[in-house]
């Protein structure tokens, strides 16, 4: 068993250090496995057709999916989740996956301030070039 890594202390970090970053895949099953797991069967999440009826560019990635996949990239990063002191997100446009080729989500993890060993991680989350979620802020607890 390893142990967990070790988060660096408030004065090792520099508004701008990239902490973390990743680039996750999503397909239409994806989709189908969150909807299982969150109880959120909405078909605009799985069929084209409701989607283009209620007039969306096409089947989207369930909103707290996006938000989860992006805090979970700073999970190894912060190595107890419990270190998490607060996480918002404004939601500002959709993921559309594609029945063929899917979506990428690429999500980058940067220091944006440090004080009184609490560091406020930003988040960018992107699908193609198009950012899916704005001001994205994580709060963690450095020290102790």
């Amino acid at each position: 068993m390893s142990a967990a890594p070790q988060i660096p202390a408030a004065a090792d970090l520099t508004v701008g250090d990239v902490v973390a970053e990743r680039t996750v895949h999503l397909t239409r099953d994806s989709l189908v496995r969150y909807a299982g797991a969150s109880g959120d069967f909405n078909p605009i999440h799985y069929r084209d057709d409701v989607a283009a009826e209620v007039g969306l560019p096409g089947v989207l990635a369930h909103g707290m999916l996006t938000m989860g996949l992006a805090v979970e990239t700073i999970v190894p990063w912060v190595g107890d989740v419990g270190r998490i002191l607060e996480y918002g997100v404004r939601f500002t446009r959709p993921v559309v996956v594609d029945a063929d080729t899917g979506a990428d989500l690429a999500i980058v993890a940067k220091i944006a301030a440090v004080e009184d060993g609490v560091a406020r991680i930003d988040l960018t989350v992107t699908a193609g070039d198009t950012s899916v979620l704005g001001k994205v802020q994580v709060r963690v607890h450095l020290d102790g």
